[in-house]
């Protein structure tokens, strides 16, 4: 750590991990031209060494001014090592993104503000981290503290600026674990979820349609949510999705008719109502791949037409027109599935 501390005034070091802001905060302008400094003589291997220092002696510290002070350092240090920072981001975003956790909730504040202006900094170059740092977010938009949520959503928005305007971006890589943060059931995590769907669905580059199958079933949870925001915003996606299959040329409608027809015969009204305007929907537009599945709609659409609720008796009773002409596979099919026969037999008496 010699050279490290070469590098840098004591003062700085010392003044790091004072209890004041306003002494820590001049302390990190002093490293950052520092760094600046060592930038310009190529001096990476001095470079390394005083971000091993910051996150040794003051990240991981049991003190929690000095983890302050060593985000507010790291932060400092890629500003001040501008262009040539991304070599550096293996080193200095992971301390940064496990700060997020920290139980001290102005660890956790500065841990955002310190991300934020690493971002700015790297932009595309933050995508390689993206997955833990939506993953971070994901829990920082439930955090207990106000001051934490508010810096979190700043660094959501300016997250999302760079995704948008990346071409680095992994969607394959990420629908793992937006599918399986869809079965939380905090409402500010599902505002943030829904909000990064929403966003990435704009993005033309990103086919999110084409995984839409991975998270429907997510999106329609979230039209009992309690919540009449979550609701409105869960309805609005799905509305805009809607739109996307009416127009689209391919599209795996199989998948997402198992789950509709699940949802066809959901608790909640709003949700059943708007699992059966998808299945008409789906049979006009669907062809052949739902022949298999024609036994299995007809099943959820039949108690949908007794329905208590007027509305979803209104779409139910405008049978689709593949439905009423009943092609031979239908239905074999229909006849195969008991269920559907008690059905067939019970709404014809």
């Amino acid at each position: 750590m010699s050279d490290a501390l070469s590098a840098i005034p004591a003062a700085v070091h010392r003044n790091l991990s004072d209890k004041l802001y306003e002494k820590r905060k001049n302390a990190a302008l002093e490293l950052e031209n520092a760094v600046k400094n060592l930038t310009s003589a190529g001096d990476h291997d001095k470079i390394s060494k005083v971000i091993e220092m910051l996150i040794k002696e003051f990240a991981k510290s049991p003190q929690a001014n000095h983890r302050k002070g060593g985000l507010i350092g790291l932060a400092a240090v890629t500003v001040g090592l501008s262009s040539e920072a991304a070599q550096y981001l293996e080193q200095i975003v992971p301390p940064v993104i496990n700060s997020f956790s920290d139980q001290d909730s102005r660890v956790r504040y500065y841990a955002c503000e310190a991300l934020y202006n690493i971002a700015k900094v790297v932009r595309g170059e933050f995508i390689f981290f993206f997955n833990q740092i939506f993953d971070a977010l994901c829990k920082l938009s439930a955090d207990s503290d106000a001051n934490v949520q508010s810096a979190a959503h700043l660094l959501d928005r300016l997250v999302k600026d760079i995704v948008t305007e990346s071409d680095q971006f992994s969607i394959e890589e990420f629908i793992p674990l937006l599918k399986e943060r869809m079965n939380v059931l905090n409402p500010y995590v599902r505002q943030f979820l829904v909000g990064w769907i929403t966003v990435l669905d704009s993005v033309p580059d990103i086919d999110m349609l084409g995984f839409l199958p991975d998270f429907l079933d997510g999106l329609f949870n979230m039209l009992s949510d309690s919540s009449h925001e979550i609701r409105q915003q869960a309805d609005s996606a799905l509305s805009e999705f809607l739109q996307e299959i009416q127009n689209s040329p391919s599209v795996d409608y199989g998948r997402m008719a198992e789950i509709l027809v699940q949802r066809a015969s959901s608790p909640d009204e709003f949700t059943r109502l708007t699992a059966i305007t998808w299945i008409n929907e789906f049979v006009k537009l669907g062809g052949d791949q739902l022949v298999r599945y024609y036994a299995d709609i007809l099943g959820a659409i039949l108690p949908c037409i007794s329905d208590k609720e007027e509305k979803i008796r209104v779409v139910s009773l405008v049978p689709p027109p593949k439905l009423l002409v009943k092609p031979m596979n239908y239905f074999v099919q229909s006849m195969l599935n008991p269920q559907t026969v008690l059905m067939l037999v019970q709404f014809s008496l």
